[in-house]
């Protein structure tokens, strides 16, 4: 008999943010195969005898290959197999759930889709931003940072910069120049709050406060690198406020005199 595939979405880092239904699926699965930025608490659950397989991926460098977790998905399924694919996060938000869903398909193996709360709303909220907010921000956009710098995605600033209230950027540390440079151009204030969020929902977490013009130095000198959420909007303003879980970093920068 044919096994089925689950993508799960195991949650943004704190274990315990993972859903009933996905935890369930995990302590059922014959094989795992997990991605670098899942709790390895997590794994725990597995039963005994149960197979994992790591997935995980670095910037610019991959262990394993997209096509190859497609073919071990399909393979393991079609030996009976109850296969958990586990991923940070949410399968379907920047974690390519989409396209293992339509290797599934393609050959006829049975899959189910177990959402996972996404980094953009969880590391947001553990930082004390909510996404939205009635007077503040009735639109959200969620982004991947790679795009940054792709001249065939760079009219999508424009859009953003006047149509949606909040951004949230996955992956984007490494191209925040280009973001905050581009977003300028296109017509957002210099003065609009931005936040990175590195480790959101960890205790590891550090989240770091500016604007549009002075955030650059500010993560300079915090040493901000990824995994980091970066936020940006006026909500970014209610984490004075509304910061629960971390304590925000305030770098001491030299005061330039005109």
């Amino acid at each position: 008999m044919v096994g089925k595939v689950y993508l799960v979405g195991a949650g943004p880092g704190d274990p315990d943010l993972i859903t009933v239904k996905a935890l369930r699926y995990l302590k059922q699965a014959d094989v795992i195969l997990y991605d670098r930025l899942v709790n390895p608490e997590l794994l725990e659950h597995a039963k005994e005898g149960t197979q994992l397989v790591y997935c995980g991926k670095l910037p610019h460098y991959h262990t394993m290959k997209q096509e190859t977790i497609n073919h071990f998905l399909v393979k393991y399924a079609k030996k009976g197999h109850t296969v958990v694919r586990l991923k940070g996060g949410d399968p379907f938000v920047f974690g390519r759930g989409g396209e293992e869903a339509e290797e599934c398909a393609k050959h006829d193996i049975p899959f189910e889709i177990v959402p996972g709360i996404t980094a953009g709303i969880a590391a947001s909220a553990y930082a004390g931003i909510p996404v939205t907010h009635r007077t503040l921000s009735k639109s959200f956009a969620f982004i991947t940072g790679h795009q940054a710098g792709d001249e065939a995605a760079d009219h999508q600033w424009a859009h953003l910069a006047k149509a949606v209230d909040t951004i949230c950027v996955y992956m984007g540390v490494s191209h925040l120049p280009n973001i905050t440079k581009n977003l300028i151009q296109s017509g957002k204030p210099s003065s609009t709050p931005i936040a990175l969020v590195q480790w959101g929902t960890l205790s590891e977490q550090k989240t770091v406060v500016g604007t549009l013009e002075t955030i650059e130095a500010i993560v300079r000198k915090a040493n901000i690198s990824n995994p980091s959420m970066i936020v940006i909007g006026e909500v970014v303003s209610l984490h004075h406020k509304l910061n629960w879980f971390d304590k925000e970093i305030v770098p001491q920068l030299p005061v330039v005199h005109g």
